[in-house]
């Protein structure tokens, strides 16, 4: 009986909801720029919408914004989208083994696995008697409308309000600057992010503004490939 009460959607909804409320605050304030900034481009909350649901990628959206004014380029929007959140990649093998056991909703669960969503898979557990599947199920959704309402919001605002956005788009290069500082202070190892630092350098150097992504991208995957041993074996070291 016990396990029948903490495993209803409700509870484990409330169980969820406040391991997410900083992802609800960051989503929703990302999710606004993202919204008013497409909004200054001619787009309305529609489109806002339907982009924060179907793409439901931050940095991916902020770029779609530049490319979607720019023209139409299909081979560089996609080379760009690929660049951007290849990275997916790398955090969502991991859960390949634990999403193969979620029937249908594991697709779901694939598409809706953000940087902040990997983030709490990673850190938070269940607790004891309660359906994990549901329980990071929960997760996941409430992330995802987190998302889609910071959007909407912020492409109401901005059809509504004259709303001066420059230097707005830039609110994504100043969030993954704090996710690189906060990892650079918790992580023991920190050659990783030595090297992605000193690849994107480097490119930029290299390839320029258009490309360096892509090829920062290419070199940290081919590094990471021939070196993944040694870096398991000093983040294990003590």
């Amino acid at each position: 009986m016990r396990d029948e009460t903490i495993n209803t959607t409700r509870h484990i909804v409330r169980t969820a909801f406040p391991h997410t409320i900083p992802v609800l605050t960051g989503y929703l304030f990302m999710g606004m720029a993202f919204g008013m900034l497409l909004a200054s481009k001619g787009y309305g909350a529609g489109w806002a919408f339907v982009m924060a649901l179907t793409i439901y990628a931050g940095s991916g959206q902020f770029v779609a914004v530049g490319l979607m004014a720019a023209g139409f380029a299909p081979l560089t929007a996609a080379l760009m989208t690929l660049a951007v959140n290849a990275r997916h990649v790398f955090y969502g093998i991991p859960l390949l083994e634990r999403f193969k056991h979620y029937g249908r909703a594991k697709w779901y669960m694939v598409f809706a696995l953000t940087d902040e969503t990997f983030a709490l898979f990673c850190s938070v557990q269940p607790p004891p008697g309660m359906d994990e599947k549901k329980f990071y199920l929960a997760i996941s959704v409430m992330d995802h409308i987190y998302w889609v309402c910071g959007c909407t919001l912020g492409g109401l605002l901005g059809s509504a309000l004259p709303i001066n956005t420059t230097g707005i788009d830039f609110v994504m290069t100043a969030l993954f600057a704090v996710i690189f500082l906060e990892q650079w202070k918790v992580k023991a190892n920190r050659t990783p992010a030595l090297i992605g630092l000193g690849a994107s350098i480097l490119c930029r150097v290299v390839f320029g503004p258009q490309w360096f992504i892509l090829a920062a991208m290419a070199v940290l995957v081919l590094v990471f490939s021939l070196g993944i041993r040694p870096l398991q074996q000093r983040m294990v070291e003590p």
